[in-house]
């Protein structure tokens, strides 16, 4: 199962929402059916991070969206969003 996010902070958040992006991924890393997890800031406009996700299965992700640092990165990251943020699940068929 993957997992593919864009995030878009406004100007006066980017680096409150790095901080919380990157404090997640670590926390998530160490999630047993975490098979990667990667925080990517676009250098041409440093508001916008792309956050991409492997788990081992649909369960794992679930589990890990019930987590309470999943919930606090929720809970902190979205207030700092200049948009909506766009959230894919998507499985590999090839």
């Amino acid at each position: 199962m993957k997992v593919i996010l864009h995030l878009t902070a406004r100007p006066d958040t980017v680096d409150q929402l790095k901080a919380v992006l990157l404090q997640v991924a670590q926390d998530s890393r160490a999630e047993k059916d975490c098979i990667s997890y990667q925080v990517l800031q676009d250098p041409a406009d440093p508001c916008n991070f792309t956050l991409v996700e492997a788990w081992a299965s649909p369960a794992a992700l679930a589990h890990h969206m019930s987590l309470p640092h999943t919930q606090q990165a929720f809970a902190e990251g979205v207030p700092l969003l200049a948009r909506e943020l766009d959230m894919r699940k998507l499985v590999e068929i090839g």
